[in-house]
């Protein structure tokens, strides 16, 4: 989920910036550091947007540069637990698909997709049934609901988020498009 939240946060000025410790600086310096970020506490720095507060600066020994506390707002993704998202499958591997939503992935395991079973298919990077002949490949919009996630603060690639898609209304777009056409039809076509 996105969200729009309050941070406070400190940023080094380099001596040369000092001349001009405006929030225009401070914005472009915060989002050097934070933006693609990821924090236990609120997800994902997409961007930092306003910065309403610049502290007095404070020079620490040894160090060239002066640090200003700011209070600013950011963008965040922050990943909810059983939040249902749309994404876009980037990867197909033999045991899922990973998908990308917002700036992160999830892992849809080949278990986690459909009742039925589910090979891959290499050369055409998809999953494949041979019961309905349905396929899941690269850049194919999906429906998941996100049933585990371990956010790893240090390195944000090694973070994980486990994505189901065995619900009634969740899967692939075109899946669920043809389901519900099928429902709509009069009995007997």
């Amino acid at each position: 989920m996105y969200k729009r939240v309050r941070l406070k946060d400190t940023v080094e000025v380099p001596p040369e910036e000092l001349g001009d410790v405006s929030p225009d600086l401070v914005k472009r310096l915060l989002q050097d550091k934070l933006e693609g970020r990821m924090d236990e506490d609120v997800g994902s720095v997409v961007s930092v947007t306003d910065v309403h507060d610049i502290g007095e600066g404070t020079v620490l020994p040894n160090r060239p540069g002066v640090y200003y506390e700011a209070d600013f707002d950011a963008v965040t993704f922050d990943p909810q637990m059983q939040e249902v998202v749309d994404g876009t499958v980037v990867e197909v591997v033999e045991f899922g698909a990973f998908v990308g939503i917002g700036p992160v992935d999830g892992l849809l395991h080949v278990s986690q997709i459909s009742d039925e079973y589910l090979a891959f298919d290499g050369e055409n990077q998809q999953l494949a049934s041979s019961e309905s002949n349905q396929t899941l490949g690269v850049d194919d919009a999906v429906r998941a609901r996100i049933v585990t996630k371990s956010i790893d603060e240090r390195n944000p690639r090694d973070s994980k988020i486990g994505l189901t898609a065995k619900q009634p209304g969740l899967g692939k777009h075109g899946w669920l498009e043809e389901k519900h056409e099928r429902n709509e039809a009069p009995a007997g076509e």
